[in-house]
């Protein structure tokens, strides 16, 4: 169920974003599984590392992780891309506000 709610909420995401594309079914697909293992495996560990600037920033710095994380995924999954850190920034707050929507859906 949260492969798709994430599917969803990434096809949701670059629907809205300028500047966020995916090629197509299968890749949204592929973005949705690296999604949820990105941010089962290194997600957690880059909340650790930056928890005072977290904690300064009242957990607003959690948008730049997962925008570093967007980054990160864009230049892994082929159909998938991101044009800057900004778009992927404003991609990463369409994406949990997307998501809290889905989620409260569900």
């Amino acid at each position: 169920m949260t492969l798709i709610l994430n599917a969803i909420a990434f096809y949701v995401t670059a629907y809205l974003v300028p500047g966020v594309t995916i090629a197509g079914w299968s890749a949204l697909l592929v973005v949705s599984i690296v999604w949820g293992i990105l941010s089962i495996l290194l997600k957690p560990v880059l909340i650790l590392l930056t928890l005072p600037i977290n904690i300064l920033t009242l957990g607003l710095f959690t948008f730049v992780i997962n925008a570093m994380l967007i980054m990160l995924m864009s230049n892994l999954v082929r159909g998938f891309s991101v044009a800057s850190f900004g778009t992927a920034l404003v991609a990463a707050i369409v994406l949990a506000l997307v998501s809290l929507v889905l989620n409260k859906l569900s």
